[in-house]
């Protein structure tokens, strides 16, 4: 496996990519999330992209513009589209031998995959996409119950509870929360269903059980989905062996198809 480092024009701007590369026809393009350069968080994307790529699939990274060694504004990922497709013509143009295109998002890299109907890949690996409006919102109902059930599994919890450790004010609100059947449902939420529809290749949609993104996307997605699986004591960033292993899995499974 060898490492590339290259530079790729996007409208106006100059981004920034590094390919991974191996012999198979089938690639992987994983698109950052948040604000997120494309070694991810404490490298785990690099890291991600090494093992692919030992597993014979080249891999391509980028940071959006606005982001990392990447030039112009960062203008969000909703506005990310033209970032992904410059991202995927690059990959294409320096990996010709590469005909199918598996594109791989977590948090709001999977919601702007989502928007752009896949930006043109083939395939759409999906890990806990964010459907969250605004920061002010409330924790969805889901995973205010699963916090206070963690919490009366744990003694200490339990004893500051008996002895008055607990903020009765706040118990109160999150207790109210949790009451609630369903988080309300958000036009973002809406408008990734929309782009999803209009996508035809396969999709995995990867959920973390213990990450707040992905309890909030169940409250607003189709509980019947097929296409949805869950790994349990996950958290967001797939750093738990178990959990890394399932990732690595599904990618797989995808490049394969």
């Amino acid at each position: 496996m060898t490492r590339l480092h290259m530079t790729f024009e996007c409208v106006d701007s100059m981004l920034a990519g590094t390919l991974d590369s191996a012999k198979g026809t089938s690639g992987l393009l994983i698109v950052t999330g948040g604000n997120e350069v494309r070694s991810g968080a404490f490298s785990g994307q690099a890291a991600l992209a090494a093992r692919v790529a030992q597993a014979g699939y080249p891999v391509f990274r980028f940071d959006r513009r606005g982001v990392g060694d990447s030039g112009g504004e960062n203008r969000g990922f909703r506005k990310s589209q033209r970032d992904i497709e410059a991202a995927l013509a690059a990959f294409k143009a320096i990996a010709p031998y590469v005909d199918r295109v598996v594109g791989l998002g977590n948090c709001d890299a999977a919601s702007a995959l989502m928007l752009a109907s896949g930006a043109g890949c083939d395939a759409l690996v999906l890990a806990n996409p964010w459907t969250i409006e605004g920061t002010d919102e409330p924790p969805p109902p889901s995973a205010v119950r699963a916090r206070y059930w963690e919490k009366l599994k744990n003694p200490k919890e339990v004893g500051r509870l008996i002895t008055g450790g607990v903020h009765f004010g706040k118990l109160a609100r999150g207790l109210l929360q949790a009451s609630k059947v369903k988080a309300r449902p958000t036009s973002l939420a809406g408008e990734m269903a929309d782009g999803l529809n209009a996508f035809d290749g396969e999709v995995r949609i990867l959920l973390a059980s213990a990450d707040r993104t992905a309890q909030a996307f169940v409250e607003q997605w189709d509980k019947d989905d097929r296409r949805v699986a869950h790994c349990e004591r996950a958290s967001h960033a797939w750093v738990e062996p178990h959990a890394q292993a399932f990732l690595d899995r599904n990618i797989l499974a995808a490049l394969k198809a």
